[in-house]
C-alpha cells in the first residue's frame, strides 16, 4: 500500500469595494473598533438586508476569469452557528444554489519537468464576514475577550477547490497563481496580513495499491480529511500541510484512526494543534434567506462584466516571450505586479509613439532591465509596492533614448534615474543641471585615455605581458577621470589603439 495525498483549498477573498455586503457602512482597514457598523450588520432585530451591486460583479469577475460558469439563478442561505463574533448568529452566504461552480486555474507544476496542471474550482459564493474577536492588546493578554464588529458584513467570495492538488507544492502554487489572478482582476488586495486572502486547507490521506495509477481526481479514494486553520503566509501554509502529511502518515502506519476535525496551525510550535470535530453541512441547518429575493442575472449584465477583464497574468507572460522575447526570469518579475506589467507595457508604447522603433527587442530588453535592476531596487530599498513608483513611464521612455542614442553611458543612466526618483524631474533636466552629457569629442577622449596610460604604466604593463584582466582596470580609470561620462565601447576601442 502506498499513501497519496489529496488536498483541497477553500479561499476566503475580501472584495474591494466601498461599503458592506447588505449595509452601506463603509469598509475601512485599521479604523478605531466598532465605528463601522449599524443595525443591519450587527443584527438587530426587524432590520433588512441590501445587496451590494459592487460585490456581485466583483465576485462574476472573478469567475468568469477562473473559467467557471455563471449560475442564472442563485439564492442566498442563513448558515446558522453561534460564536461572539457574530452578531446575528447566522451568517449570510450561500449553499445549494452558488453563483458560479465548475472553473479551473491553470499551475506550472515541476516534476522532473515543467507541465500545466489544471486545478478545478467547485464554487464560487457570495457571503459576508464575520466580526474579529481580540484576545490581547498588544503584548499584553486578557483574560477576557473584545469584539471588533467593524469587520462583520464586509463582502467575501469563497472560491472552493475539488480535491485535486497533491503535495504542498502544488497548493501554494494555486494560491500564488490564483492571488495574482485577483490582483490583475482588481477585484481584492489579496493582503493575508490584512486577512483579506485567507485559506483553509482539507487534507487526507488515500490508502492506494502499491500499482495505482493517477488519472484524475474522481477516481481517488478519499480518506478521512483534517481542516487546517490560522495559516497567515504562504510559507506557514506550506509548513502546516507538510507537518500534517506527516501526522497522519504516522497514525496510519501504527493502525491508528484519523479524526474529521479543525485543527490550528502553530507558527510558534511548527504544529497543527486540535480545535475542534469537523461540522458538517447539516449541523449548520442551511435554510434560504428569507429577506433575500433569488438573484436572477441577465445575459448582457454578465457580457458587460466580462468586456472588464483585463489580460490574464498567463496570456501576458506568453505575449512578453513572443513579442519581446524576454527570459523567463525577467517575464515572472515584471508580471508578478499587474502595476508593473502595465507600466512596462506604457514605458514601451510610449517610446514607439515619440521615437519609433526599429528594434523593440532591444528597447524593451533596456526597459525591462531598468526596472528589474533600477526601480524595483529604489522600491525594496523604501519598502515601497511597485504602485507607489515615483518614475513615470514618460520619463523611462526618453532615458532610455537618451542611452540608445549614446548621450548617457550605463552608468550615467544610473545616476540620472536615482536623480528621477528622488526629484520627479525628467532626464533632460537632470542631465542639464549635472551636466552629465557623454563626451562626443573623439579628440578630447583620446587625449584622457591618454593621460590614463601616462599615469598607469605598471598596469600598462601587465597588459602588455599578456594579463588581458588589466584592460578592465585601465577602463575603470578612465571611467573614473571622466566621471562615468566615457563611452565604455568607444573608451575600450580607443584604448587598444593607443596600447598597440
Amino acid at each position: 500500500m502506498k499513501y497519496l495525498v489529496v488536498i483541497g483549498l477553500e479561499v476566503h477573498v475580501q472584495l474591494k469595494t466601498k461599503t458592506k455586503m447588505f449595509c452601506s457602512c463603509p469598509v475601512e482597514f485599521g479604523v478605531e473598533p466598532n465605528k463601522n457598523i449599524c443595525p443591519v450588520c450587527t443584527g438587530q432585530p426587524g432590520v433588512l438586508p441590501t445587496i451590494n451591486k459592487k460585490a456581485l460583479e466583483l465576485a462574476i469577475k472573478t469567475a468568469l476569469a477562473l473559467n467557471c460558469k455563471i449560475q442564472n439563478n442563485s439564492i442566498f442561505a442563513r448558515k446558522n452557528y453561534y460564536y461572539p463574533d457574530l452578531p446575528k448568529n447566522y451568517q449570510i452566504s450561500q449553499y445549494e444554489k452558488p453563483l458560479a461552480t465548475d472553473g479551473f486555474v491553470e499551475i506550472e507544476i515541476k516534476n522532473g519537468k515543467k507541465e500545466v496542471k489544471k486545478v478545478y474550482i467547485k464554487r464560487i459564493h457570495l457571503e459576508e464576514d464575520a466580526g474579529k474577536l481580540l484576545h490581547a492588546i498588544g503584548k499584553e493578554e486578557l483574560n477576557y475577550s473584545l469584539i471588533d464588529y467593524n469587520r462583520a458584513g464586509t463582502p467575501l467570495i469563497e472560491i472552493v477547490t475539488q480535491p485535486c492538488i497533491h503535495s504542498p507544492e502544488e497548493a501554494v502554487e494555486y494560491l500564488t497563481t490564483l492571488r495574482n489572478i485577483l490582483r490583475y482582476l482588481d477585484v481584492s488586495d489579496c493582503d493575508m496580513e490584512k486577512g483579506t486572502f485567507r485559506v483553509d486547507a482539507n487534507l487526507s490521506l488515500s490508502v492506494v495499491e502499491k500499482d495505482f495509477v493517477y488519472e484524475d481526481y474522481t477516481k481517488i479514494p478519499l480518506g478521512t480529511k483534517t481542516e487546517i486553520k490560522n495559516m497567515n503566509s504562504f510559507k506557514s501554509i506550506k509548513s502546516a500541510l507538510s507537518y500534517e502529511i506527516e501526522r497522519q502518515k504516522e497514525i496510519l502506519n501504527s493502525k491508528g484512526k484519523i479524526l474529521q476535525e479543525t485543527r490550528l496551525w502553530n507558527d510558534n510550535t511548527l504544529t497543527t494543534q486540535s480545535m475542534r470535530t469537523k461540522e458538517e453541512a447539516h449541523d449548520y441547518r442551511y435554510f434560504p434567506e428569507p429577506d433575500l429575493l433569488p438573484l436572477e442575472l441577465d445575459y448582457l449584465f454578465i457580457e458587460d462584466i466580462k468586456k472588464q477583464i483585463p489580460e490574464p497574468p498567463n496570456k501576458k507572460k506568453l505575449r512578453f516571450k513572443q513579442e519581446f522575447e524576454l527570459n523567463e526570469y525577467e517575464i515572472n518579475i515584471l508580471t508578478s505586479e499587474k502595476s508593473m506589467a502595465d507600466f512596462f507595457d506604457e514605458s514601451i508604447n510610449i517610446y514607439k509613439q515619440k521615437y519609433g522603433c526599429k528594434d523593440i527587442k532591444f528597447i524593451s530588453k533596456t526597459i525591462s532591465n531598468l526596472i528589474i535592476t533600477e526601480i524595483l531596487g529604489l522600491i525594496n530599498q523604501e519598502n515601497k509596492s511597485f504602485e507607489e513608483n515615483k518614475i513615470s513611464a514618460q520619463n523611462l521612455a526618453e532615458l532610455v533614448k537618451l542611452y540608445n542614442d549614446g548621450i548617457l553611458s550605463s552608468k550615467l543612466v544610473k545616476e540620472v534615474i536615482s536623480e528621477m526618483w528622488k526629484t520627479n524631474k525628467s532626464p533632460q533636466e537632470i542631465i542639464k543641471e549635472k551636466d552629465l552629457v557623454q563626451i562626443q569629442n573623439q579628440q578630447l577622449l583620446r587625449s584622457i585615455i591618454q593621460e590614463v596610460i601616462n599615469e598607469n604604466k605598471k598596469i600598462v604593463d601587465d597588459y602588455k605581458s599578456g594579463k588581458t584582466q588589466a584592460l578592465t582596470a585601465l577602463i575603470g580609470q578612465i571611467m573614473k577621470k571622466t566621471k562615468g561620462k566615457a563611452n565604455p565601447k568607444q573608451a575600450q576601442e580607443i584604448l587598444k589603439q593607443l596600447l598597440k
